[in-house]
């Protein structure tokens, strides 16, 4: 065979089409293919639309029915812009309007947290520093430290309100504390009571030289960055003639730049109209009675409450607090010690609590103060015999705790357990309700039962501000018969024996 030859073979060969590439139908001519490409016949009478010519737009544009369809629309469109803006100006004069929050300070944020006794807390200043992870966990706010300057009983000579008892730190340890707790945003309050160790606070009943040592220790101290003072037997020393100095020095100078020092006065003795009285005529940040303490009368309670609610962000709650002494002496069980933590972190105030608290720290035997319990997170070992008795103790502590951590919790972020109106709701020699409203947030009702029998409370609101519903949801309880989440009739509340239950329902408007 010729070269020639040779060469028309392949072509035909290349020509060829593959039968794996032959059209499916089998209609139409077969696709050809050489050298990889494809050729396709395209239809000759596919008609492309090209649209209309200018002149051709205009001359339709300009016609009576396009003229009229586009007035329509305009007219349309404007119609609904104006609607739309009328409808939104409607739902706004209509909305509610917010309740202005009211002017807060740092003492009205959450609990305060008394350390009487920095060796028995923390084995002194210098392990109070370790211990602040533990109290911001705890959502404390202010620390209240002392007394623990020196002196003797009685003896106003021996009086230094610049020296801190070595048993209980240095000034050094207490200048770093300040700085931590800062970072931490927990303030600091210094107890500068004179006379702590004697039987009157302050010597005698009129001494303007020891107020002028007070003035000038609190401004010692509040140079190194504590953030206010403490002192007992308020209601005596207000009434001191140099009292104003010591006021002015602890409240002067204040901005809105700066943060404000507290000047906090206990008192004891005094029924609510007078510790009324005190907040009005002192000019005290903070004034801590006895009321809940004195009395176990919870229709008068419930009464003391009424008469100081409107001061609330100068008043504080405490059992035991006023006179340092823990929780646990007054509430004798652990459903008891739940219930009044309930109580004070509910009540329109601000809460106050000594170290233990807590975990429902059993107060000490005679006059020493007890330990603070650190370890309770640590599990016994397995080798060890079994201790019964201190692992429920240990168990109870964790519960109390936690349970004093959810409350802490929920008022630091609920409006209005934070600062909201309160409503008594109904009273008895063993029970206590009432409601806290704000605004349009949540509404909190705190109902207990002190006595020894279940009791059924019928909880009703004479106030045409506030409805209550028929049913509300259990935020927490103590009783072991309410289920946390929910509902019960606020026409009929069971209670058991030294229990409490903190209700819930939402703002309707």
């Amino acid at each position: 065979m010729s070269k020639d030859t040779e060469i028309d073979m392949e072509e035909v060969k290349l020509n060829e089409v593959d039968p794996e590439k032959q059209p499916m139908t089998g209609d139409g001519p077969p696709v050809s293919e050489k050298n990889g490409s494809v050729k396709l016949k395209v239809p000759e009478d596919e008609v492309t639309f090209t649209g209309l010519s200018k002149d051709e737009l205009m001359k339709v544009a300009g016609t009576p029915g396009w003229v009229r369809t586009r007035w329509v629309l305009l007219v349309l469109f404007w119609l609904g812009w104006v609607g739309m803006l009328a409808g939104a100006i409607v739902i706004i004069v209509q909305a509610p309007r917010c309740k202005p929050i009211p002017e807060m300070n740092w003492w009205n944020e959450g609990p305060l947290y008394q350390i009487p006794d920095l060796d028995a807390f923390s084995e002194g200043m210098e392990g109070l520093e370790a211990k602040l992870d533990h109290l911001t966990q705890m959502k404390v706010k202010g620390l209240v430290l002392g007394p623990f300057h020196t002196v003797q009983a009685d003896e106003p000579n021996t009086l230094e309100l610049t020296q801190i008892n070595p048993t209980q730190g240095t000034e050094k340890a207490l200048v770093s504390v300040l700085a931590k707790a800062h970072k931490k945003g927990i303030s600091v309050v210094l107890d500068l009571t004179p006379n702590y160790r004697g039987s009157a606070p302050w010597f005698t009943d009129n001494n303007n030289d020891i107020v002028d040592k007070v003035k000038a220790a609190a401004e010692y101290w509040m140079n190194l960055g504590v953030d206010g003072i403490k002192v007992s037997g308020f209601s005596l020393a207000s009434n001191f003639t140099d009292w104003p100095k010591l006021q002015a020095a602890v409240q002067g100078n204040r901005t809105e730049d700066t943060k404000k020092r507290a000047l906090m006065g206990v008192v004891q003795g005094l029924s609510a109209t007078q510790v009324s009285q005190l907040v009005n005529s002192t000019g005290a940040d903070l004034i801590l009675p006895d009321l809940l303490t004195s009395t176990g009368d919870n229709v008068q309670r419930i009464r003391d409450v009424d008469a100081l609610h409107s001061q609330q962000r100068s008043v504080a709650w405490g059992v035991g607090a006023s006179k340092l002494e823990r929780l646990s002496k007054l509430a004798t069980s652990p459903s008891l010690i739940r219930l009044y933590q309930l109580l004070l972190f509910t009540l329109p105030g601000t809460p106050v609590f000594t170290y233990g608290d807590e975990i429902g720290l059993q107060a000490g035997d005679g006059s020493e103060s007890p330990k603070m319990i650190w370890d309770l997170d640590k599990e016994p070992s397995k080798e060890a015999p079994v201790d019964e008795a201190a692992e429920a103790n240990r168990t109870e502590h964790i519960a109390v705790r936690t349970w004093f951590k959810s409350l802490s919790d929920l008022r630091g972020k609920e409006r209005s357990l934070l600062h909201g109106d309160y409503y008594p709701l109904s009273s008895s020699a063993s029970s206590l309700a009432f409601l806290r409203v704000w605004d349009q947030s949540e509404r909190y009702i705190t109902a207990f039962n002190l006595g020894t029998q279940p009791l059924e409370l019928k909880l009703s609101l004479s106030s045409d501000e506030v409805k209550l519903p028929d049913v509300a949801k259990v935020k927490l309880t103590t009783d072991k018969e309410l289920e946390e989440d929910s509902l019960v009739s606020l026409a009929s509340l069971t209670l058991g024996p030294e229990q409490a239950v903190l209700l819930q329902f939402p703002y309707s408007g």
